[in-house]
């Protein structure tokens, strides 16, 4: 039984995980059979947004605390996992992606990885093992990655492609149907809520991208 772990950024498209897509990630990797490991960063979320009007509000949240109701309380703390305790990692998007992982919602090419979630991407870089990015998180991923040229796709915008070549990346068009498997660096990403529009076509590519993760481990 393989085990994957997912690394979440908080709960809710906005300010943290894309629930859609963290929920079809742990639904496909279920049916596959994978020991499923949830972790997220132990830091405070770079903001927290009112869901119903799209806003910022004054609230104070925390991304492990937020992530468990995702994960139904069964969480790690990413600090406390290596990549010897796992054999894939995949990566859900939503704005905590770029947010909370990474500030590459605010810095772009310029950003910069959370410390922790660098560290285990390219422990598990540098052990041979698969890496799935979802929707907006492969931005991250190439930002602690930018040495080794990944080639990831977050669908078709211009302005996020360009971003991903200035940080060493290597961006590939894709459909939302559709995954890009690096098969040098070995990782799969999938375009999800970049392109959308719904949760029935997102889950296509995300259940791709889940059953090449396994099959590379």
């Amino acid at each position: 039984m393989p085990k994957i772990g997912v690394l979440l950024s908080g709960c809710g498209v906005y300010d943290g995980t894309e629930i859609h897509e963290a929920v079809i990630t742990m639904l496909e990797l279920d049916r596959a059979g994978a020991d499923i490991i949830c972790m997220a960063p132990n830091v405070d979320q770079y903001d927290v947004v009112n869901h119903l009007n799209g806003r910022p509000t004054d609230e104070k949240r925390n991304v492990l605390i937020e992530s468990a109701r995702i994960a139904r309380g069964d969480i790690k703390d990413i600090q406390d996992v290596k990549a010897s305790d796992i054999d894939g990692l995949i990566i859900p998007g939503g704005f905590g992606a770029a947010k909370n992982l990474s500030n590459f919602a605010i810095k772009g090419k310029d950003s910069a990885v959370n410390e922790q979630t660098k560290r285990l991407i390219n422990e598990m870089a540098a052990a041979n093992k698969p890496i799935g990015a979802i929707c907006i998180a492969p931005a991250t991923l190439t930002k602690a990655l930018g040495n080794k040229n990944p080639e990831v796709t977050i669908g078709n915008d211009p302005g996020t492609a360009e971003a991903i070549e200035a940080m060493g990346g290597r961006h590939k068009v894709c459909t939302v149907d559709m995954i890009h498997l690096d098969n040098k660096n070995k990782l799969v990403t999938t375009p999800a809520y970049m392109l959308g529009p719904s949760i029935k076509d997102v889950a296509i590519g995300i259940e791709k991208l889940v059953k090449q993760v396994i099959e590379l481990v």
